[in-house]
């Protein structure tokens, strides 16, 4: 994906609200952000793979968890074939016995959908495992050959700027934490990002890179960065005002 096709996809994301001020850009970010993978389903990712956790699976199948966690475990075997099968045991609170549940794969997920009838929900839910996986899996491809180039692009700018700095630890925290909060990215959440939120990424360490290579020190290329920032805002607004 090109640095033009990146700013498209972000553009793009927005062109579906008229927004007219910053703040209703940001807000459409985090909105965005919770919405990038058009399914019903959580999968939840790890830079090695997407999983769903089987009471999830259950809850969309409109069955008890218990039957789908006895039918795993019945055909372990099966599944085991697919991949490791990750049992958990769930936290709850108060009295009781905590529930036990297991992590699936894609492959995992297909086969335990195999074990039911193929009725309209069952089909349904097979449409929508593949567009969440499919999502996924975009995700991780856009993480490896865009995200973390430009990610270290934008470490070895601030490392220039900074210029032996006893604060460069500082500047790299403050400059991350100030790109987080444009994109409407939580701390730590970066890994786990949708495409939609890469791209948004992406365009912020380009122009904060563009930023730092052109100030005078790191203090300077704090404030060229938040400036850059603020404009990638406003552009973004415009484009929504304008789409």
């Amino acid at each position: 994906m090109t640095q033009t096709n990146t700013m498209q996809t972000a553009a793009d994301a927005f062109n579906t609200n008229g927004l007219k001020t910053r703040t209703d850009a940001e807000l459409h970010i985090q909105e965005a952000q919770a919405n990038a993978i058009a399914t019903d389903f959580t999968l939840i990712t790890t830079t090695a793979e997407a999983r769903v956790d089987s009471r999830e699976l259950a809850q969309h199948l409109h069955n008890k968890h218990q039957s789908l966690f006895e039918l795993i475990k019945n055909h372990r075997a099966d599944f085991e074939e697919l991949g490791i099968l990750r049992f958990q045991t769930g936290v709850i609170d108060g009295r009781g016995q905590p529930e036990k549940f297991t992590m699936l794969n894609e492959d995992q997920c297909t086969l335990a959908l195999s074990y039911s009838k193929n009725t309209p929900r069952v089909r349904q839910l097979k449409v929508k495992l593949v567009k969440a996986f499919g999502e996924a899996r975009r995700a991780a491809y856009l993480r490896k050959a865009e995200y973390l180039p430009s990610y270290h692009r934008l470490s070895d700018a601030i490392h220039t700027a900074a210029a032996g700095s006893s604060n460069e630890k500082h500047v790299h925290g403050n400059i991350a934490r100030l790109l987080n909060k444009t994109v409407g990215l939580e701390s730590g959440q970066r890994a786990f990002a949708s495409t939609t939120q890469q791209a948004y990424m992406i365009m912020a360490q380009d122009m904060a890179t563009k930023a730092m290579q052109s100030a005078a020190d790191h203090h300077d290329g704090f404030q060229r960065v938040k400036q850059s920032m603020q404009a990638l805002v406003a552009c973004i607004t415009m484009q929504v005002g304008h789409g």
